[in-house]
């Protein structure tokens, strides 16, 4: 390898791949960041709320990272169509999946398919401007949202829901989103989450915001905040996420509802066993949870004979993301990732395959945050170049670049983007607004400047 610089592939451009990128410039490789959409960043652009525009800022890293020698984007790439794996292999030294976990888990009850019953995932593209997500109608013209989950996404969807057209025009969420979200019939949206206060995954920003919103009052029960030992001990044992959460929530259990337009009800211990409806969603059924420690020492949700029949027009459900197979890449299917050992790709076997990596959450699963991928991805470039050390790697041999041009794939090169992005932002600023995004591929391919 020392006759010259490491070749590597980066395929899929959200954090976990801007971040491996990084590191691999930093150790004098040559990077080639292959994207499937025409737009780099992932969930930075169709993840992170709208209302949140410091998370997006993250991307102003990625950009000094793009602007690096060395680095190539190729955006409208799909892996698996437009090239393959092996295809992939056989150009590079070395190909790292970033491609995140792209796809929802199923609460597995009865109903969930009913028009109206949704995937948290699906809700948060849409209002995000992805372009695969525009096509999809939300009808919130009833008077009851339920969110499934108690994670930061089911925080955000509840949240969104309660945003007034004041709060929501200044962030980048599409017109749409804004007009059906601003334009609803709902007065509650009521997050339901299985276990106890104490172990709610939201984090302290998140719930803190709710208290702050403009259009919608929090209520959340106090017979809800009394915790069995098991929390109380988990407590005291300085869970400081876990204590401020309970604070805040008994803070807002506290308050009077002043009489906004919407409320915004926190529920706990409880858990959807059914979703009802003649056609569409109309109901969910939820049964009542006392929390139990297991044999080891997790607090479990232990479902009780007490139920319950929520009247609702949406559900939207938000407990948990797994990764989706790539044709021709090993996949854990049971873990939903990619079956590795510190980022190395493992063989059926269980041996590393030579010159395959993976990092983020098709590595590790859905967890941490946004900086969490940061280790994580160097993590995966210090084995990258163990391997180079030891003459493990495989030469590969010829261009991407030439390839797509051959087959006559167009393809978006990071200039592509930055016209994009020169593009939204300028249809935002007359409106004070960060940007107005193109959320379909024709416009994002013509402003995109696509080579073929």
């Amino acid at each position: 390898m020392a006759e010259r610089a490491l070749r590597a592939a980066v395929v899929g451009s959200g954090p976990a791949g801007f971040y491996a990128a990084a590191a691999l410039l930093a150790r004098g490789a040559e990077v080639d960041l292959i994207e499937r959409l025409p737009t780099p960043w992932g969930l930075v652009r169709f993840g992170v709320a709208p209302d949140h525009p410091e998370i997006k800022a993250v991307s102003r890293v990625f950009e000094k990272t793009a602007k690096e020698p060395g680095f190539r984007f190729f955006g409208n790439v799909d892996v698996g169509k437009s090239v393959s794996p092996a295809e992939l292999a056989s150009i590079y030294d070395a190909v790292i999946y970033t491609v995140g976990a792209q796809t929802d888990r199923r609460m597995g009850i009865p109903g969930e398919d009913l028009p109206g019953s949704w995937p948290a995932t699906a809700f948060v593209a849409w209002y995000n401007g992805h372009p695969d997500f525009q096509d999809l109608h939300f009808d919130l013209s009833g008077e009851r949202a339920i969110v499934v989950g108690n994670g930061n996404v089911a925080m955000d969807v509840a949240r969104m829901l309660a945003l007034t057209h004041d709060e929501l025009h200044p962030t980048d969420t599409t017109h749409a989103a804004i007009d059906a979200i601003t334009g609803s019939g709902l007065r509650e949206i009521v997050m339901l989450g299985r276990r106890g206060p104490a172990q709610a995954a939201f984090t302290n920003p998140e719930l803190k915001e709710l208290g702050e919103l403009a259009g919608s009052d929090v209520v959340v029960d106090p017979a809800d905040l009394v915790l069995d030992p098991a929390s109380e001990a988990a407590l005291a044992e300085d869970r400081s996420t876990a204590r401020r959460n309970v604070d805040l929530l008994r803070e807002y259990a506290r308050r009077e509802p002043t009489g906004k337009p919407r409320r915004l009800v926190l529920r706990f211990c409880v858990s959807p066993v059914a979703i009802l409806g003649d056609g569409k969603v109309e109901q969910i059924e939820v049964v009542r949870n006392t929390l139990a420690v297991d044999e080891s020492g997790q607090i479990r949700a232990v479902a009780t004979g007490e139920r319950e029949t929520i009247p609702c027009g949406i559900v939207l459900r938000s407990v948990g993301y797994r990764g989706v197979a790539l044709p021709g890449v090993p996949f854990d299917d049971q873990r939903g990732v990619i079956p590795n050992a510190e980022g190395r790709v493992l063989d059926p076997a269980g041996s590393p395959i030579p010159g395959l990596y993976c990092a983020g959450w098709i590595k590790r699963g859905p967890s941490g945050v946004i900086g969490t991928n940061k280790k994580d991805a160097v993590e995966t470039v210090e084995r990258v170049f163990e391997d180079a050390d030891a003459g493990r790697l495989p030469l590969g041999t010829g261009d991407i670049e030439a390839l797509l041009v051959d087959r006559g794939l167009p393809f978006v090169e990071y200039s592509g983007w930055e016209a994009i992005d020169e593009h939204e932002r300028g249809l935002g600023a007359p409106h004070g607004r960060p940007r107005v995004k193109l959320v379909n591929w024709d416009e994002l391919l013509g402003h995109g400047r696509t080579r073929q």
